[in-house]
């Protein structure tokens, strides 16, 4: 088999992928900074050894890399062999930052490149097979969920424990549900560091022991209780099902699936427990890292979406944010995004305004304090500052950026890559420190793709402006501009008919409304 894999960091889980890849015949390379964690492999797995990133990039057999780094490290370096055109193995999590995971998610959808995220639970073979009896029916509809990773370090500070240990259980909780959660609230305490601030704003406290609680849609509640200051170690997931009860334990060395098919009968207004014989679930002996390691290879070599892909993992980092959020407000319940879509891609910045039946796409970004209506379209790749503010019904195309104080009224059309600024005399060495120009698009009117809007100025309501246009002044209502510097050179209706006046007045030849011009002023005549 083709040698085509580095593996970059081989310390203590780096070392498992150094094995796993040379067994799998893929393994051409191994690189890490530090000799000494690789020097007791070289004997075991031969391959080249190097503590040069350069040397990975600069050899063109290796196709793709598998990253066990620090996690602060992560994104750093997936980004750099992104760019470079490899495909990327990442332990988790994907990244230390939300924003720094949809960077990378969107490179390597340009790239065409895989990104794969090492949620080792899912290759498990328990896990597929406890995945199986859900799917079935056997362990009826499921109720609740709750799971323990616990014990005795390894203690970070690049990092707590709620990112550090709660990525796998997250990741295969969600899985399980087949949803995000409606609602999330997490509890936690730092007692080895306890005046250590970090800068990173999801570690301002370094948590070591942490419970979230998920609540879902489907009146499914999960809790996930991880901690570093466990006296043993213990990886259990329970799940708790009309007809059966689930408990995979990842560190029990032979049953590690088991199901209990109790009851509960009621005699009169009480209760009671009808305990039933456990039943053990028969696994096959595979190792669940080798099953990452060789999906990867397969998706490598086949060109297919793995199963824990970048997407995968943005909606984990996003649990993950949010839960960060309430651990360093005590606890508060926070609501996951209910009356409007946002793509795994799109950053939201709360506090901001969006209205209901608003979708948001791929990569844009919405800044805290902006203000959305209902049933807006937000494209691809846009952004709206702080202090703008849309209008209901506004669709942005992609690569739109909207800045402070500009507004959208409603129903305001803009084309893909066209340009609002507020600034005319902008310069990087002095600041505005927040003074910009205001400008103003009316109910209706449409931008057309490439267009430049230069701020201070009013586009009327149901006004056209082409595509292309630079509009350096005030363009009237339901007037049509186009060119350098962008021209009147005719009207249209609020339908999207273009208007032939004479003597005046013009009837749309679609919709039939009537409008009247006098001078460069046009009006609706209303009919009584």
């Amino acid at each position: 088999m083709e040698k085509f894999i580095a593996v970059i960091g081989s310390g203590d889980w780096g070392k498992n992928l150094v094995r796993n890849f040379f067994e799998l015949g893929v393994l051409k390379m191994v690189c890490d900074i530090n000799e000494t964690n690789y020097n007791e492999l070289k004997g075991k797995f031969p391959a080249k050894y190097t503590n040069s990133i350069e040397e990975v990039i600069n050899d063109p057999d290796i196709k793709a890399v598998a990253i066990a780094t620090p996690s602060e490290t992560h994104f750093e370096l997936a980004k750099m062999f992104l760019l470079s055109g490899r495909d990327v193995f990442v332990e988790k999590p994907l990244t230390l930052k939300l924003e720094e995971a949809i960077e990378l998610v969107k490179i390597s959808d340009e790239k065409n490149l895989i990104l794969m995220v090492d949620h080792v639970l899912h290759y498990h073979p328990a896990v597929i097979k406890l995945k199986n009896l859900i799917h079935s029916g056997e362990i009826g509809e499921i109720k609740y969920i709750y799971s323990n990773r616990l014990n005795f370090g390894k203690f970070r500070k690049e990092e707590n424990t709620l990112w550090s240990f709660a990525p796998h259980d997250i990741s295969l909780i969600l899985s399980i549900v087949g949803d995000m959660p409606n609602k999330i609230s997490s509890f936690g305490k730092n007692y080895l560091f306890p005046n250590t601030v970090d800068t990173n704003s999801n570690f301002k406290i370094p948590y070591d022991v942490t419970l979230t609680y998920l609540e879902f849609k489907n009146d499914v509640r999960a809790h996930i209780f991880v901690s570093w200051l466990h006296p043993y170690k213990e990886q259990k997931l329970v799940i708790i099902g009309t007809q059966k009860m689930a408990v995979f334990n990842d560190t029990e060395p032979e049953n590690k699936l088991v199901l209990y098919p109790h009851k509960v009968e009621w005699i009169g207004d009480l209760p009671i427990a009808k305990k039933a014989d456990a039943e053990v679930v028969e696994i096959e002996k595979e190792e669940p890292l080798k099953n990452a390691c060789a999906h990867f290879i397969e998706c490598v070599n086949k060109r297919k979406k793995p199963l824990t892909d970048g997407y995968e993992a943005l909606r984990v980092l996003k649990i993950l944010d949010l839960a960060s959020k309430s651990l360093q407000n005590n606890g508060i319940t926070l609501k996951m995004n209910e009356k409007f879509y946002a793509h795994e891609t799109a950053i939201i910045d709360e506090p901001c305004e969006i209205g209901e039946g608003t979708k948001i796409w791929h990569f844009s970004h919405i800044m805290k304090g902006a203000k959305i209506g209902k049933n807006c379209v937000i494209g691809q790749n846009c952004f709206v500052g702080s202090r703008a503010v849309l209008g209901n019904g506004v669709k942005l195309q992609n690569n739109v950026s909207v800045y402070d104080l500009v507004t959208l009224e409603d129903y305001v059309f803009v084309g893909p890559s066209a340009v609002f600024t507020n600034d005319l005399n902008p310069r990087a060495k002095y600041p505005k420190g927040g003074k910009w120009i205001p400008t103003l698009v009316k109910e209706g009117a449409t931008i057309g793709a490439n267009a430049t809007i230069l701020c201070g100025i009013t586009i009327g309501k149901w006004a056209m402006v082409g595509a292309g246009a630079v509009v350096t002044k005030d363009v009237p209502d339901y007037a049509i501009v186009t060119g350098i510097p962008a021209k009147i050179n005719g009207w249209i209706c609020e339908c999207g008919e273009k208007l032939n006046f004479k003597k005046g007045k013009a009837k749309c030849e679609k919709c039939k409304r009537v409008y009247q011009k006098k001078g460069n002023k046009v009006t609706e005549i209303k009919s009584n």
